[in-house]
């Protein structure tokens, strides 16, 4: 495996190049000196916007022109310290952005808590006055809706400047990981090899040879069972913030309060959860049992899930065999869709190397008036492929979204925002089923296929039911430890697994390995985007272009439609678990056909 390299060591084109965000670290300070000049001349509105549409709207597009700015900073702070969290210099970027962007938003609280304190009717006439206003409408009306649950503008100043330190829980979760954890090597000798997050999650877990697998998984979670208290204590801290969070704002649950932004309602949310788990549960049993009776295996473990079904026919894919192979099977979407995947493989918008201190796992970052960035770390394998895929889904996305609406309205809401990436995903299955020559590769490609729902309908929403349980715990005022974390951890994967998987103390430990926890209610987004995708492939099979060009209506639509109306311009109906139901029948369908191939 060779020993890992810091980041000064790893080949620069493996690298993504940041200079069109910054291109120096003297242009990153003054940077953010100019955001907070900016912030500074924007408080000349204070007190002013209920004198007429025209200095509401003034404020506006200067407001928005600030968030554009202060989007390129935060990103680039973000960006390097995702790419080395051993690096000085990355934190000390992280902790000034982080600083100055509490400060901004600090400064922006009296645009809404003006707006919520006008009188009755102040909307529609502004609109009527001011047709410029209307590109902002959506926002406004959005701002109106969360009237019953602000509190006073001087308490909505006092919250947004202690931003930095109410995002604590995620930073101290990440240093904690990326930082701080070491793991025992494995083997013996000059077998040696060593363990870390990345090379766990990205290789050793999905490895063919179950004896190096297994004692990988027992490296890794040692050290986790040795940080989980530090881990718990970040993790309540972080749910007892949204817990007394939504009790000042008067919701009734931190769940409607955390769906509120996304334009989803309780009904909704738990359609996804109880829909998928109850019915995809059986088939993913089913599916263990074949891999543990085609592998051998004595038992079937947590670290054995992910293990190849066919041990000897793994193809390695390279970087660049990847993103050709992704070019094609994205050349359905069209010339300009097109543009942005060639952009993003030739122009250094992806970070693929591996290196000490580098962010686990893949995500796409995407920046108002510049473009996206990817970070993955390439595992030779197919996986990383889809990956890849992926993320291009988000930035594909975001970028036509951003080409063709303002940044008010740029982003969609969170319950959309995995279909795209996953729609890649399963338009490079169809594309590598359309050429795989013999059983041996349709096998294969449908266990890709297959980890795709995996990642978005085991893994996340898992993750999710575990939120929807830690939620409710600390709502009748529990504490969360680590030993309750565990415990809970331990009924959802019980629940789901049933018999094809036999528990063990370190597969409790999950709740400790993703930060999405961190990110509201994110995680059952990834299996409401894919179940949206899953019926909008569809569509685009039987129909061909027309389907595809309402595919690119929903991208460039960004945030300017309700999620239902996004899926529903998509020919998705969302408000039943109809197409849930038919998604979780189509997984099943993929695995009735792998048994059929290995009978």
């Amino acid at each position: 495996m060779g020993k890992m390299l810091t980041r000064a060591e790893v080949p620069v084109h493996e690298t993504w190049d940041l200079t069109d965000l910054f291109p120096s670290q003297e242009a990153f300070e003054k940077g953010l000196e100019a955001v907070l000049k900016q912030a500074e001349s924007l408080t000349r509105f204070k007190g002013r916007l209920g004198e007429g549409a025209s200095v509401l709207l003034e404020c506006l597009n200067e407001q928005e022109a600030l968030l554009e700015e202060a989007g390129k900073a935060a990103a680039y702070a973000r960006l390097r310290q995702s790419e080395d969290g051993t690096n000085p210099l990355n934190l000390s970027n992280s902790a000034k952005s982080g600083d100055v962007m509490s400060r901004i938003m600090s400064s922006l609280t009296f645009v809404e808590s003006e707006l919520l304190e006008l009188e009755d009717g102040w909307l529609d006439r502004y609109l009527q006055e001011e047709k410029g206003l209307a590109s902002y409408e959506r926002s406004l009306k959005l701002l109106l809706d969360t009237k019953p649950h602000r509190l006073t503008s001087e308490t909505e100043q006092v919250l947004a400047s202690l931003g930095e330190v109410l995002g604590a829980p995620y930073r101290i979760y990440l240093r904690g990981k990326l930082s701080d954890m070491t793991f025992e090597d494995i083997g013996e000798g000059e077998e040696k090899q060593p363990v870390s997050f990345r090379l766990y999650e990205n290789t050793y877990e999905m490895s063919e040879d179950t004896e190096l697998r297994r004692a990988a998984y027992a490296s890794f979670s040692k050290s986790l069972q040795g940080s989980r208290h530090t881990f718990a204590e970040a993790y309540a801290t972080e749910v007892k913030k949204q817990v007394i969070l939504s009790r000042l704002r008067g919701y009734s649950s931190v769940t409607e309060m955390l769906l509120k932004p996304q334009q989803v309602t309780t009904e909704m949310y738990d359609l996804i959860h109880d829909t998928i788990l109850t019915e995809l549960a059986p088939h993913m049993r089913r599916l263990m049992k074949l891999k543990k009776r085609v592998l051998g295996l004595d038992k079937m473990l947590f670290c054995d899930l992910k293990a190849p079904l066919d041990p000897d026919f793994n193809p390695s894919i390279s970087y660049e065999e990847a993103c050709s192979t992704i070019r094609s099977a994205l050349a359905v979407l069209g010339p300009e869709y097109g543009e942005i995947v060639d952009s993003t493989f030739t122009k250094r918008w992806v970070d693929y190397a591996d290196n000490i201190g580098k962010s686990t796992g893949a995500f796409c970052s995407s920046t108002y008036g510049v473009h996206s960035y990817i970070l993955v770390t390439w595992a030779n394998n197919m996986r990383s492929a889809f990956t890849l895929a992926h993320e291009v889904g988000h930035a594909g996305h975001l970028m036509l979204a951003g080409r063709n609406q303002r940044i008010t309205n740029a982003r969609p809401s969170m319950y959309f925002i995995e279909a795209p990436s996953t729609m890649n995903e399963l338009l490079l299955a169809d594309h590598l089923m359309k050429n795989a020559e013999d059983k041996r590769m349709r096998r294969f490609i449908i266990q890709q296929l297959l980890s795709t729902y995996y990642h978005n309908y085991v893994t996340h929403l898992l993750e999710a039911e575990l939120q929807r349980r830690v939620y409710r715990w600390a709502s009748e005022d529990h504490a969360i430890t680590a030993d309750k974390l565990s415990e809970l951890k331990g009924q959802v994967l019980s629940d789901f697994w049933g018999d094809a998987l036999e528990l063990d103390e370190g597969a409790k430990l999950t709740w400790m390995r993703q930060p999405h926890y961190y990110m509201g209610l994110y995680p059952y987004t990834y299996a409401a985007g894919l179940t949206a995708s899953t019926a909008a492939a569809q569509v685009i099979r039987e129909e061909g272009q027309p389907a595809v060009d309402r595919w690119l209506e929903v991208l460039k639509a960004g945030g300017s439609l309700e999620p239902l109306k996004l899926m529903a311009l998509a020919g998705v109906d969302m408000s039943t678990s109809e197409p849930i139901s038919r998604a979780v029948a189509y997984v099943g369908s993929l695995i009735d056909e792998l048994e059929a191939l290995y009978e």
